[in-house]
C-alpha cells in the first residue's frame, strides 16, 4: 500500500461517484475508489497507532480497506453522510479491534544482530519522547470523543475545517469551536502537575 499524495486531494464528489459505482459491483470503480482513499486511511491509522511494536498503521489500514470492501454495499449515500465519514467509522472500529488483538506487546523481534550501530537518538531522548507521547495520549484519552476526533483530523492530519465538517457531517464553524474548546482542555490537562504517589 502506498501513501501517495493524490489520494489526499482527491475530489470529494469523485470519491462519492466511485463509491456508488463500486457499491454496484464495478471492479474498476472499486480499485479506483480504494486508490483514492488509501492515503487518507493510512494517515488516519498513523494518527491513532503508535510506531514500533507488532501493531503497525500499515497493517491496520490494510484491514480497514478490506473491511470497506465488505461494507461498501451497505453504504447509503441518501442517508446524508459522506463516504469518507463511513470509511473513517470503519477505521475507528478496526483500530479498536487491532488494539484488543495486539494487547500491549511493543517488542520488535529480530532474527539476527544488526551489523551497524543504531544511529537514532540515544535512550535519554527516546525516553523523553516516549514520556511526552504517553502524556499526550493520556490527555487525549480524557477528552470527549468528538473533541479528540477533531484534534486528530485538524492537527494530526492537517485537514481544513471545511474538510472535517464534511467528514463529520457538521459545519466548519462548529469544527473550529470544537477545536478551540478541545485545545483549551488539552492544554489544561497537559499543564496540570503530575500527582505524586
Amino acid at each position: 500500500m502506498s501513501d501517495g499524495a493524490p489520494s489526499r486531494h482527491a475530489n470529494d464528489a469523485e470519491i462519492e461517484r466511485l463509491a456508488i459505482a463500486a457499491r454496484s459491483g464495478d471492479p474498476r470503480a472499486l480499485n479506483a475508489f480504494l486508490g483514492a482513499i488509501q492515503g487518507q486511511v493510512l494517515r488516519y491509522c498513523r494518527s491513532k497507532v503508535a510506531q514500533g511494536g507488532t501493531l503497525t498503521a500499515h497493517d491496520v489500514a490494510q484491514d480497514v480497506l478490506y473491511a470497506v470492501c465488505d461494507a461498501l454495499p451497505r453504504y447509503q449515500p441518501e442517508d446524508g453522510g459522506s463516504v469518507m465519514a463511513f470509511v473513517l467509522g470503519i477505521a475507528r472500529f478496526k483500530i479498536v479491534d487491532a488494539f484488543r488483538a495486539g494487547g500491549r506487546d511493543r517488542s520488535v523481534p529480530m532474527e539476527i544482530v544488526p551489523d551497524r550501530p543504531d544511529l537514532d537518538d540515544g535512550p535519554e531522548l527516546a525516553a523523553i519522547r516516549a514520556t511526552e507521547t504517553v502524556r499526550l495520549r493520556e490527555a487525549l484519552a480524557q477528552l470527549a470523543e468528538h473533541h479528540r476526533e477533531v484534534i486528530v483530523l485538524r492537527i494530526g492530519l492537517s485537514y481544513s475545517a471545511e474538510e472535517v465538517a464534511r467528514l463529520l457531517g457538521t459545519t466548519a464553524g462548529a469544527v473550529r469551536v470544537t477545536q478551540h474548546r478541545a485545545m483549551a482542555k488539552l492544554r489544561a490537562l497537559l499543564n496540570d502537575p503530575v500527582p505524586e504517589d
